[in-house]
């Protein structure tokens, strides 16, 4: 995987289109790029077929800086979390079918998860044993409104690895493009054991 920011998130696009997480051009992937600024994806473009044009950079009001390329709504998300943690160096907003759907049939704001193996591949985690959570949060168009909504939560406890928004997708992150395309994958697979055991009738 290539260290160079624009050419990880055109690799992320293309492995994660090939997983099915991202159809259409829904989805939106970003780095911090030094200490105000964010290279992110651009509105309308399909992630498995990106290319640099397809980048722009942001400053962490979300506005475009020297390009003409329009930022999706979604950015606001993505420049609220890393303003809200220093550490979150990138950021991975997919549309898997387990995600979606995972959210819908999950009350509450929190969706637990316990017993599974993969729950190591989340940073901090060392045992099945114990139980984690990930923040649930009602979609809106109001970008604005979720992205101060995201705030308040983290102010009351700081979020994990992921979050996942109702009926939408799911937001992982990471120190760096590597970890959250860590946290992407262990978060993919917990969601599908747990819908797999929803289909069963086994409360997770």
């Amino acid at each position: 995987m290539s260290n160079s920011h624009p050419q990880s998130i055109i690799d992320a696009g293309r492995w994660i289109d090939a997983q099915g997480w991202c159809p259409a051009t829904g989805g939106n992937f970003s780095l911090r790029d030094g200490a105000g600024e964010v290279l992110i994806t651009a509105s309308g473009r399909h992630k498995g077929h990106l290319c640099e044009a397809d980048l722009l950079r942001v400053d962490l009001a979300g506005a475009a800086l020297d390009s003409t390329l329009k930022p999706s709504a979604e950015t606001l998300l993505h420049t609220q979390l890393y303003q809200l943690d220093s550490k979150i160096g990138a950021v991975l907003h997919t549309h898997s079918v387990s995600a979606t759907v995972l959210s819908l049939t999950s009350p509450g704001d929190w969706l637990g998860i316990e017993q599974l193996e993969m729950q190591k591949s989340l940073s901090g985690n060392q045992t099945h044993d114990a139980a984690i959570r990930i923040a649930i949060f009602d979609n809106t168009q109001d970008m604005q409104a979720l992205a101060q909504t995201v705030a308040q939560r983290w102010q009351q406890g700081a979020l994990s690895w992921g979050l996942l928004v109702r009926g939408h997708g799911l937001y992982a992150w990471g120190r760096d493009m590597a970890e959250a395309r860590r946290h992407l994958e262990g978060l993919e697979f917990l969601f599908a054991c747990q819908l797999e055991l929803k289909r069963l009738g086994v409360a997770p």
